[in-house]
């Protein structure tokens, strides 16, 4: 990995300003918080609407509304989101990051994301302002898409950079770590409010609550990551900072490289963490709530895991981590899948069985994507592959899986997860060892 870029070690000016790295316990705790806790309200946030779908979707989407564009709103406010907002999010916020700092990038994706949560709070009802109703929604969710799209690129490159030697794929956990700890918390407010009101009480105005909540978190995690401690070195001259393409045009390589890392990895996650409880509905006749239930327990077994996966990756390298997982998966994704009954226990095993697997993926995607590129590119040749790959292949997931049942072919479903599992470990087999290697600033 090229050091043309790091700092000499004569400490002679380049042109350039940088902090320190993190040295003290309290600095790096710190780091940690600035990222975790805003990267879980952006996750919040983008997970609370789709828990609460179901008590808004008539309201802001009627069936009989007579108008054409509403559904045509509704499909665009699906689609566009995620699989258009999100790479050009990560483009975008990857870009300003590697222009004017991780910091700023972080400050900007989070206040996205609170205005968009807070724009969908006050989202009006199709009854009293027609189709201006959708349009506010979908505006919403593309500037939370956007959000969304960039928060991944910004905070991975902030905390392996804020991590000490030998700590990269420990800081890297907590990726996963607090975007799970959104999803439970969007999940389990949701829960609560919805055994708290009635139905009627929900589609009224309870739905609103959690995205005020998810406002006011986003500002909880904008006042942190104002303390935080930039990582990144800007440069001075404008003349010296990034364009928008460099990344793509300068390290082509580097950035299929990328799309090759998230491939599996990408898909097996939104699978086990996102569409399995609907899978053993569609496929083994399993009760929603006791999916529900089981994909909870098993989501907090997934954060628990992350950590000790980082620490391992950082005793033993990143690479037997990445390959355990995508060997297991393209071994064991059919029988998996296929062991799912009615019965709780087998859906729940599955899943956690799964979560052990994946967390050879997710404990270290931030740390391996990171130290493939040079600093001065590193946000903007992360966010933009990364975020690609995550919508070719992760937003799909659900879709796919629904539509190999459809087209009478439910068995198909399971083999491409392992055959694209099994697509990512050629790639990691080939991937170079970066664990040790100093991480260019």
């Amino acid at each position: 990995m090229t050091q043309s870029e790091s700092l000499p070690v004569d400490g002679t000016d380049t042109g350039t300003t940088a902090e320190p790295s993190p040295t003290s316990s309290r600095s790096a705790l710190r780091q940690l918080a600035a990222a975790s806790i805003g990267n879980a309200a952006e996750w919040y946030d983008w997970y609370a609407y789709s828990f609460l779908a179901v008590y808004f979707a008539d309201q802001v989407f009627p069936k009989s509304s007579g108008n054409s564009l509403v559904p045509l709103l509704s499909t665009f406010a699906v689609f566009a989101v995620g699989f258009f907002m999100r790479p050009v999010g990560g483009l975008l916020m990857g870009a300003i990051a590697d222009r004017r700092g991780r910091r700023a990038a972080l400050t900007v994706t989070i206040l996205l994301m609170g205005g968009g949560s807070l724009l969908v709070a006050l989202t009006p009802t199709y009854a009293s302002a027609g189709v201006l109703a959708p349009v506010v929604l979908v505006l919403a969710r593309l500037v939370q898409g956007l959000s969304v799209g960039g928060e991944f690129a910004a905070s991975t490159t902030f905390l392996v950079e804020s991590a000490g030697p030998g700590r990269r794929g420990l800081f890297s956990s907590f990726q996963y770590v607090s975007t799970t700890i959104g999803q439970l918390l969007a999940s389990g407010i949701a829960a609560l409010l919805a055994h708290l009101l009635t139905d009627g009480q929900m589609g009224d105005w309870g739905w609103r609550v959690p995205f005020l909540i998810g406002a006011l978190i986003s500002l909880v995690g904008f006042w942190i990551r104002q303390g935080a401690r930039e990582t990144h070195e800007v440069r001075q001259r404008a003349a010296e900072r990034p364009a928008l393409f460099d990344a793509l045009r300068q390290h082509p390589r580097e950035s299929l490289l990328i799309c090759g890392i998230t491939a599996g990895g990408t898909l097996a996650y939104y699978t086990w963490t996102t569409y399995l409880p609907t899978y053993a509905q569609v496929n083994a006749g399993f009760d929603k709530g006791q999916a529900l239930i089981a994909g909870t327990l098993s989501l907090a077994f997934f954060a628990v895991l992350q950590p000790l996966g980082g620490l391992l990756s950082d005793r033993v390298g990143r690479r037997p981590l990445l390959l355990g997982f995508a060997v297991g998966f393209a071994l064991l994704a059919v029988p998996l899948l296929r062991a799912i009954t009615s019965d709780f226990a087998s859906l729940l095993l599955v899943q956690c069985a799964g979560m052990v697997l994946l967390t050879g993926y997710t404990s270290v995607a931030a740390a391996v994507n990171a130290e493939v590129f040079p600093a001065r590119v590193r946000a903007a040749g992360i966010g933009f592959p990364y975020s690609l790959t995550v919508a070719l292949f992760g937003g799909t997931a659900p879709y796919l899986g629904t539509w190999f049942k459809q087209s009478g072919h439910p068995g198909a479903f399971p083999w491409y997860v392992a055959g694209l599992c099994l697509v990512s470990a050629c790639v990691y087999a080939v991937l170079p060892e970066t664990a040790k290697r100093p991480l260019d600033r």
